[in-house]
């Protein structure tokens, strides 16, 4: 079923009627020979295009230093979709009307000139709208971010306050190595383009089930009274991966764990999970409780660090019946090397909803599963009755949302085991995105080129969003400056995490509750 027809059901209640209506435009891609455009932006494009969602008059140009023709551009485009694309066969009748708005602009990021022949191509379109209503997608590294946008700036393409149309600049993390780096790049950003100009992408806000939190949330009101220190007793949220760091081993050495995953993904989702309601939809409405939630994150000196958070690193181990490499063994990593693959921590939240409640946050490469899940674990019933009785049997109720795959929404509670004897049992009632929706479940970059060509920012990273997370991962880094990892800190590939990890949970009589293969 298409989006069109889930809309043309009675039963759904729009929430976007008044969203801005997406205008003619260009899209320019900078870095438009790299691997995130052909497996990523283009596919999300077609499928855009497919569903008439995209603009009738628009054009894709791609910026890069490569000798291409247009037609040479687009060959390369339509090998990669033929592999990347999320439907398959790629429609070719589609492809062909789609890839005449395609066209290639030959261009080196540090030439002036480059930029003139960009704005010389932009005007030869003929439609003003085509000329003045600019995405730039940065899919360059961030240290070429400020040089962009200067000679964009200077060609005459960015205004920070645009007479005729509009302009906007989406960049992909890494939003810097630290808080002083991202603080310097938002400055290089904002000397040029204001920051509602400015779109910082990170496709975990892009997935349907992660929107859903706040659907979830603030429309249900029997879980919205529930979702406070009163009910719940814990909150743990699992970003687990089953792959190794493979080839990307100098990347990891550079950032590890923490800056790869925590920074970004697991408190963009921490975030949504213990937000308050927002005033509005309003997306400045959303970021600013987002923002608020995070400020809220109890400060960890270096003592609560060596109390709460817990790093690891994998070595050797079988992963599916086949020998997995330790991660020092992996090309372009250390012999040496002290870098986290695995992280999980304990996080406190001072605000009045959340006083006293518990986030468990982990992560982690060649876990047995690959898995994103958020589960919120209800407060105990009292020690009489059933309790007194089963003790540690009587399971905890939970709900547990399933970021990925196998989206969904499940429910635990107790039940009484069918039969003469009495017996009590946890039993789970479960949602299925594929069984209620079926197959339409748009990528997540489908979804925020959408958004940033309708200038819509709720699904995008503010300034102030990026240093406040940093401020955070820099506290934890700093409590590991220094100090090596522990035997107690090492797991086998294959395995949930360290012993440590174990142990951190332990001592609030909590353990981890691992996600489970879907069947």
């Amino acid at each position: 079923m298409s989006a069109t027809e889930y809309f043309d059901d009675p039963t759904v209640c729009r929430l976007d009627t008044q969203r801005k209506m997406v205008e003619p435009c260009s899209i320019v891609i900078f870095g438009a020979s790299g691997d995130l455009t052909a497996r990523k932006l283009i596919p999300a494009l077609y499928h855009l295009f497919k569903e008439k969602q995209l603009p009738p008059a628009f054009r894709i140009v791609g910026f890069a230093r490569r000798e291409k023709t247009d037609a040479s551009f687009r060959a390369e485009l339509r090998t990669a979709l033929d592999q990347f694309s999320r439907t398959q066969p790629v429609d070719d009748a589609v492809w062909l009307e789609f890839a005449t708005h395609i066209v290639y602009c030959l261009g080196d990021l540090t030439d002036p000139t480059a930029y003139q022949k960009l704005e010389e191509r932009l005007t030869a379109f003929g439609n003003p709208s085509l000329r003045h209503n600019l995405l730039f997608y940065l899919a360059i590294s961030p240290s070429q971010f400020g040089a962009a946008v200067e000679h964009l700036q200077q060609a005459g393409l960015l205004s920070r306050r645009p007479t005729n149309g509009w302009q906007r600049i989406v960049v992909e993390k890494p939003f810097g190595h630290d808080l002083a780096s991202a603080h310097a790049l938002n400055a290089e950003l904002t000397r040029y383009a204001d920051e509602n100009q400015v779109f910082r992408i990170d496709h975990y806000l892009g997935k349907e089930t992660v929107q859903n939190i706040l659907m979830f949330r603030f429309s249900n009101s029997v879980f919205e009274r529930l979702w406070n220190r009163e009910s719940v007793d814990h909150v743990q949220v699992t970003v687990s991966e089953k792959h190794s760091v493979g080839g990307r081993g100098g990347y990891y050495e550079e950032a590890g764990a923490m800056r790869d995953m925590v920074q970004n993904h697991i408190l963009q989702v921490l975030a949504l999970v213990a937000m308050e309601p927002p005033v509005s939809l309003e997306a400045e409405s959303i970021r600013d409780e987002k923002v608020k939630l995070l400020k809220s994150i109890r400060a960890l000196t270096p003592v609560d660090v060596a109390r709460q958070v817990v790093r690891g690193q994998y070595f050797a181990g079988v992963m599916d019946g086949q020998p997995q490499p330790g991660y020092r063994q992996e090309p372009k990593v250390r012999p040496d090397s002290n870098v986290e693959t695995y992280v999980a921590m304990k996080l406190l939240i001072d605000n009045w909803r959340w006083s006293g409640v518990p986030f468990y946050l982990r992560t982690g490469k060649c876990l047995p599963l690959g898995a994103s899940e958020v589960r919120i674990q209800f407060r105990p019933t009292p020690n009489v009755l059933f309790a007194a009785v089963c003790g540690s049997k009587l399971d905890p109720n939970a709900l547990t949302l399933r970021l990925q795959p196998n989206e969904g929404i499940s429910i635990r509670f107790n039940g009484k085991v069918p039969g003469t004897q009495v017996g009590v049992r946890p039993v789970r009632m479960h949602f299925s995105y594929d069984s209620e929706f079926g197959a339409y479940t748009p990528e997540a970059y489908e979804r925020l080129l959408l958004e940033a060509v309708a200038g819509d920012a709720t699904l995008f990273i503010r300034r102030d969003e990026v240093e406040t997370a940093w401020h955070i991962v820099d506290s934890i880094r700093r409590g590991w400056e220094g100090k090596p990892l522990s035997n107690r800190e090492f797991y086998a590939a294959g395995t949930w995490g360290p012993m440590a990890a174990e142990e951190l949970l332990a001592q609030s009589g909590h353990v981890w509750r691992d996600p489970q293969p879907v069947k």
